[in-house]
C-alpha cells in the first residue's frame, strides 16, 4: 500500500453525547480515594477546554450554540501523541499542556482515568473509549495497537479500502453502537488515501438527583439576541439548589446534581454580558465559582430542548499550535515506520438532551422544606454557559454555550 501513495491519510474523529432524562443504567455506586495518578491531567485539561472554547467561539457564526467533549477530544490527541515523534509530538503535548510529563505518564494518566469512568454507578452512565478503524492492506505498529488498546480502552477492527461508502458505513455502525444512535453520519468524504481512522467517544446518562415535574411544564420565550424570541418547553422547579449570585461579574450561576458523580453547572450572564463573562472565563474562575455555591431554595426554570453542534477541528488546533501533525512531513512513525502519515481530518460532534424525569421520580420533589415566603427565581431564558463535571476526578465532560435552544 505504501508503494502506492506517497503519504497516507490519518483521520481522527471525535463524537460526544450527554443524555440528561429518566432513562436508567448501571447498578453500583462506588467511592474511590487516591485519584492522584489521573488528577495530574486534570488542571492541564482543563486550561486545554478553555483554550479551546475560545478558538471555537472566535470561529462559531453569531447565534450558533457550541457544545464540546473537553475530556473527549484531550483524549483523542492523546492517543495521537502516542504514534508521533519529534517536533509532531512536541507540539502535540505543548498545546495540550503536557510539556512536563513524558508519554508513558500520560497514557498510565488516561488508563487510571478510563478505569475510574469505567465503574457502575447508579442511575448513571459514563462510557468514554475510543477505537482505531485500520485500512486493509495498512499495519500499524503493534506497540501503538497495543497501547491503544491498554491506555485508552481502544477496540481496533479493519475497514475496506476498496470501497470508501463500506468503510464509512462500518464506522457508523461503531459509532451507533457506542452512542445509542444518537450521533449519526459522522464519517463523511472519507479520504481515498486513508490509512486508519482513529474514533474517541464520550457517552453520558444521567438522572437528575430533583427531577423536574412534567405537569409543570410549559411554554415560554427564549430570547435569543435582542430581535429573536422562539418558544421552548420550560421546565420549572422549586427546591434546594446550590447557586450563586456574582452581582460584580454579571452571572447567576446554579448547579444541578445528578444522582451518581456528576453535575451540571449553568452560568447564566446578565442581558448584554456575554462576551465580557466568555471574557473572564477560564479554570480558576470556574473553581472560585464552584466555591463560592451556597444552598438556596429558589425557583428554577429551565429549558427542555435537545441540540447538536459539530466544528472541523483542524483549524481550531493549528490555532491553538498544532500545526506539524496536519502537514506532509508530520512524524508518525510510531504509528509507522514504512509509511508517511499525517492527519487529514479532525471532526466532532456532540449532542445534549435535557428532559424532565419521569413521574415516579418527581414525587421526590415534594420531600423539600417549603418556604411560606416566595424563593428568588432563576430563569434560564436568555443564552448560557453549561458544564457537566465527572465530580469524582473533576474531569469536564462537556461544556459550552445555548444560544438558541430550538437549533437543531
Amino acid at each position: 500500500m505504501c508503494g502506492i501513495v506517497s503519504s497516507c491519510a490519518l483521520a481522527a474523529l471525535l463524537l460526544a453525547a450527554a443524555w440528561a432524562d429518566h432513562h436508567q443504567s448501571h447498578v453500583s455506586e462506588h467511592s474511590h480515594t487516591g485519584d492522584i495518578t489521573s488528577n495530574k491531567l486534570s488542571s492541564p485539561n482543563a486550561d486545554f477546554a478553555f483554550a479551546l472554547y475560545k478558538s471555537l467561539n472566535a470561529e462559531a457564526a453569531p447565534g450558533k450554540n457550541i457544545f464540546y467533549s473537553p475530556l473527549g477530544i484531550s483524549t483523542a490527541l492523546s492517543m495521537v501523541s502516542a504514534g508521533a515523534r519529534g517536533e509532531t509530538h512536541s507540539q502535540l503535548f505543548s498545546s495540550l499542556g503536557y510539556s512536563a510529563f513524558n508519554q508513558t505518564q500520560v497514557n498510565e494518566a488516561y488508563k487510571h482515568l478510563f478505569d475510574i469512568h469505567g465503574r457502575s454507578q447508579d442511575n448513571l452512565q459514563l462510557d468514554v473509549g475510543n477505537a482505531a478503524a485500520v485500512r486493509s492492506g495498512f499495519s500499524p505498529l503493534e506497540k501503538f495497537l497495543n497501547d491503544v488498546k491498554q491506555f485508552y480502552q481502544g477496540e481496533i477492527f479493519n475497514v475496506n479500502h476498496n470501497n470508501l461508502s463500506e468503510a464509512a458505513a462500518e464506522i457508523n455502525r461503531f459509532i451507533a453502537n457506542k452512542t445509542q444512535d444518537m450521533i449519526k453520519d459522522m464519517v463523511k468524504d472519507l479520504d481515498p488515501d486513508m490509512a486508519m481512522v482513529l474514533i474517541n467517544y464520550v457517552y453520558f446518562k444521567g438522572m437528575w438527583e430533583k427531577p423536574f415535574d412534567s405537569d409543570f411544564t410549559h411554554k415560554d420565550d427564549f430570547q435569543v439576541d435582542k430581535t429573536t424570541k422562539v418558544k421552548v418547553d420550560m421546565m420549572t422547579r422549586t427546591g434546594d439548589y446550590k447557586a450563586h449570585w456574582d452581582q460584580e461579574n454579571h452571572i447567576t450561576v446554579v448547579m444541578l446534581p445528578y444522582k451518581g458523580k456528576a453535575s451540571m453547572m449553568i452560568i447564566l450572564p446578565d442581558e448584554d454580558k456575554m462576551k465580557e463573562v466568555e471574557g473572564n472565563i477560564t479554570k480558576d474562575y470556574i473553581r472560585h465559582l464552584k466555591d463560592s455555591l451556597h444552598m438556596n431554595y429558589i425557583d428554577l426554570s429551565l429549558p427542555k430542548f435537545s441540540i447538536s453542534a459539530d466544528a472541523a477541528l483542524e483549524n481550531t488546533l493549528k490555532e491553538m499550535g498544532i500545526t506539524k501533525a496536519f502537514e506532509n512531513n508530520a512524524d508518525f512513525s510510531g504509528i509507522s515506520e514504512e509509511c508517511k502519515l499525517k492527519i487529514s481530518k479532525a471532526s466532532h460532534k456532540a449532542a445534549l438532551s435535557v428532559t424532565e424525569m419521569g413521574t415516579e421520580a418527581a414525587a421526590i420533589s415534594f420531600s423539600e422544606f417549603m418556604f411560606m415566603s416566595l424563593p428568588p427565581s432563576v430563569t434560564i431564558n436568555r443564552p448560557f454557559l453549561v458544564f457537566i463535571v465527572e465530580n469524582t476526578t473533576g474531569s469536564i465532560l462537556f461544556m459550552g454555550k445555548i444560544n438558541d435552544p430550538t437549533a437543531k
